[in-house]
């Protein structure tokens, strides 16, 4: 009788097996491993210094001197150094009048530095890459870009491809997520993620102050990594993606308007940073974390926050301090977008995170300014460099976009960090005791706005050229 009814129930928990067996042998092959990134540094010859920059500014004639202290207000407080970098043709003197031609080539130079050298370190050739994701937001071309790339590194017939355009600064996320949601239906899969923004047709030469403001914030970057499902290669892996979580406002017409590409007044393009820009940011940030943080965080602190919540609400307590949930129990690193001084210093009081927390975005702005989408992974590779990534951390990356879009992202690292990049040259001197930049010593005589003792410095007057009152630009001519 057992032996009638083992052979009957044997088909049955047969199947049950062979059905966990699938089950649990897909799952192994639906994991994001990053291998491998490389970020773009570009010449020093396309450094930006505080000379320059002052000459870039002169040679727009649409600005006058209002326009100039409030560039030189945005400058001195925008935590950039002198030492990120510039499109080509800003040193060529053409930012008034570039071409398509200029965009191409910015971006085919940081395809043949960045892509080349990530497939060379990793061993990875063009042949094996299955899956291609561009993100370049500002830059649309025919063929798309990454036609161009499969074009340059004679890569399959059969590679699936993705170009996004206008996905702002937080397109590098979702460009992971496209690469993640393939993983989950194939398997041995090798993905290319190549994350940049074309500066050189982008270049904003009117007087709208939301417009010229992005001249100041928005830097030279970019960065190509390579992911993979493939178990094989799981130990050679610098990352693995536990979580990925994207919130949307776009329906609301503030958030949608507060980051927006459009023409000024004289039909000039340029890309519009509005005031609502920290309340939208401070609302997506708000709805990404209820969201992420069930997902990433221990049992015990959320238990924690909500009855620390309730029972303030049951007090009916009016002013003092709000509960706050804690993200360092689920959280060792923070990987901020460098959207600037505001947004990094905003970010930091919602999480309260200390200086050490902020330090590598800090930094990273200083050092390298808004590279825009990629700006996640130089903030990413300062904390390699410093040593602070150990096998087993996990680092939460959170980003921002037009859209208006609030992404974020939960990694923990496969092994301890320690590999060469971008930083090598100068992160022995971060953190700077000061991110101050020479701008205001330089340049802040324009903000004397008393006529009787408004007075042009001769270094200045010599540096031009200038050796009299009628050769200065009439936005310094304020004398009755």
């Amino acid at each position: 009788m057992d032996t009638v009814l083992f052979l009957l129930y044997l088909p049955l928990i047969s199947f049950l097996l062979f059905k966990i067996y699938n089950f649990l042998n897909q799952k192994r092959h639906q994991n994001c491993y990053i291998l491998d990134y490389q970020c773009y540094k570009p010449g020093d010859n396309r450094k930006l210094s505080t000379d320059f920059s002052g000459d870039i500014i002169l040679r727009n004639k649409n600005l006058g001197l209002a326009e100039y202290k409030f560039l030189l207000k945005a400058i001195v407080s925008s935590g950039i150094g002198e030492h990120t970098y510039a499109p080509r043709m800003v040193f060529d003197g053409r930012e008034n009048s570039p071409t398509l031609d200029d965009g191409l080539h910015e971006m085919d130079e940081f395809f043949e530095d960045s892509v080349g050298k990530l497939l060379a370190r990793s061993g990875v050739s063009p042949a094996e890459i299955d899956v291609l994701v561009v993100n370049v937001s500002m830059l649309a071309a025919v063929p798309s870009l990454s036609s161009r790339i499969i074009n340059r590194y004679k890569m399959r017939d059969d590679i699936k491809t993705y170009n996004l355009t206008g996905m702002g600064c937080s397109a590098s996320l979702v460009s992971i997520n496209i690469a993640q949601n393939i993983f989950k239906s194939r398997k041995n899969v090798n993905a290319l993620v190549v994350t940049s923004e074309s500066l050189s047709p982008n270049w904003y030469a009117g007087n709208d102050r939301s417009m010229i403001l992005a001249n100041c914030l928005f830097r030279t970057g970019g960065c190509a990594m390579l992911l993979t499902n493939k178990v094989s290669l799981r130990h050679r892996a610098m990352l693995e993606l536990k979580c990925l979580v994207r919130t949307h406002h776009g329906a609301r017409d503030e958030a949608y308007d507060c980051c927006i590409q459009k023409e000024d007044q004289e039909g000039r393009v340029g890309f519009h940073l509005g005031k609502t820009l920290p309340k939208a940011a401070t609302r997506a940030l708000v709805d990404n974390i209820k969201q992420i943080a069930p997902k990433i965080l221990p049992l015990r602190e959320l238990l924690r926050f909500t009855v620390a919540s309730s029972l303030r609400k049951m007090a009916q307590t009016k002013g003092g301090e709000r509960a706050t949930i804690n993200f360092k129990t689920g959280v060792d690193h923070f990987c901020l977008h460098t959207g600037g001084k505001a947004v990094i210093n905003g970010i930091g009081q919602s999480l309260n995170l200390t200086e050490y927390d902020l330090e590598p975005a800090r930094m990273t702005l200083h050092r390298f300014g808004n590279t825009s989408a990629s700006s996640l992974w130089y903030v990413l590779g300062y904390m390699e460099a410093k040593k602070r990534l150990k096998k087993g951390d996990k680092i939460f990356m959170i980003s921002f976009g037009a859209g208006f879009k609030c992404n974020s992202c939960l990694w923990e690292v496969r092994r301890d960090l320690v590999e060469r990049n971008v930083w090598d040259d100068c992160v022995d001197t971060y953190p700077s005791q000061t991110l101050l930049n020479p701008f205001m010593e330089k340049y802040g005589w324009i903000n004397n706005d008393d006529p009787s003792t408004f007075q042009i410095p001769n270094y200045f007057m010599e540096k031009y050229g200038w050796t009299n009152n009628n050769q200065v630009p009439s936005a310094f001519q304020i004398l009755d």
